[in-house]
C-alpha cells in the first residue's frame, strides 16, 4: 500500500519527485493508535498536524448535557487542522474510530515544507477547502433535509469518498461506523436511525448491516438524498 496522504495531495496538484519525497519523509514517524483513542481534546493547546494514513477517525464535541455531536469523519489520507496552531486552544476533539496509523508533522516542519514546495501548499489548501465544503453540506443536511434524505446523503458521501481513495471499487463498502456513531453525526437517536435505515432498505436503494454498506440502486439513493457531489470537488482533480 502506498502513502495515502501523498496519493490524496497528488490528486489536487501534479507533485514532482521532490514534493513526494518531502511528504514521505514528513510522515515516516507514523505510529499505531488503538481504536477510540483521543489524538487531541477540546481545550488542549494545538500542536502538530495529524495525518491519518490508515484507519478511520472523527472530529467531535461533547455538549454540557453529555451528548456528543460528530462533526466530521476522517479517512486514510486526511489531515487535521492546517492552521489551527494560530489559535489558543482546540475547540473540538479528534478521536480514532478504528485502529489507525497516524503521522504527526511538527507545525514548523509543515510551514517550512509548504514554503519550500508551493505545489504542496496549493494541494493542502485545496484539501482544506474541500473539508470546508463538506462541513457546509453537513450543515445543510442538519438544517434542511428530512431524516431519510439526511441518512441517504451521508451514505452517498462516505461511499464516494471511500471509492475515491481506493477503499472500495464496487457497490460494497466496509463501513466501520456503529449506529450510535452515525446517529451522533446525523442529529438522531439510534432508535430513529434504525427506523430510517429500515425505510431505506424497503426502497431497494441500499442496505447497512453490521458495518457493511451495500449500494443496491445508486440512482434511487442519489434521488432520495438530493445528492450533488460538487462539494467534494472531484472535478478539480484532472484540471489541477
Amino acid at each position: 500500500m502506498g502513502n495515502r496522504f501523498v496519493e490524496k495531495l497528488q490528486g489536487y496538484d501534479n507533485l514532482g519527485d521532490d514534493e513526494i519525497a518531502a511528504l514521505v519523509a514528513a510522515t515516516e514517524g507514523a505510529r499505531n493508535v488503538d481504536a477510540r483513542k483521543d489524538l487531541i481534546r477540546e481545550g488542549d493547546r494545538p500542536g502538530p498536524v495529524f495525518v491519518i494514513l490508515a484507519g478511520w477517525a472523527c472530529r467531535y464535541k461533547i455538549l454540557p448535557n453529555g451528548t456528543r455531536q460528530i462533526l466530521a469523519y476522517l479517512m486514510p489520507g486526511d489531515c487535521c487542522d492546517l492552521h489551527i496552531g494560530l489559535l489558543g486552544e482546540m475547540d473540538h476533539s479528534i478521536q480514532t474510530i478504528t485502529a489507525a496509523v497516524v503521522a504527526t508533522i511538527d507545525r514548523r516542519e509543515m510551514d517550512a515544507m509548504m514554503d519550500r514546495h508551493p505545489r504542496i501548499a496549493k494541494a493542502m489548501y485545496i484539501a482544506q477547502l474541500v473539508d470546508e465544503g463538506t462541513m457546509r453540506a453537513w450543515i445543510t443536511s442538519m438544517g434542511r433535509r428530512c431524516s431519510i434524505e439526511r441518512v441517504a446523503h451521508l451514505m452517498c458521501e462516505l461511499y464516494l469518498r471511500a471509492r475515491n481513495i481506493g477503499i472500495t471499487a464496487n457497490a460494497h463498502l466496509e463501513l466501520p461506523l456503529s449506529q450510535l456513531l452515525l446517529a451522533d453525526s446525523l442529529g438522531m437517536t439510534p432508535v430513529h436511525l434504525n427506523r430510517v435505515l429500515k425505510e431505506l432498505r424497503k426502497t431497494g436503494a441500499m442496505t447497512l448491516q453490521r458495518g457493511s454498506l451495500t449500494i443496491i440502486d445508486p440512482i434511487a439513493l442519489v434521488q432520495i438524498a438530493g445528492f450533488d457531489e460538487n462539494y467534494l470537488h472531484r472535478r478539480l482533480r484532472p484540471a489541477a
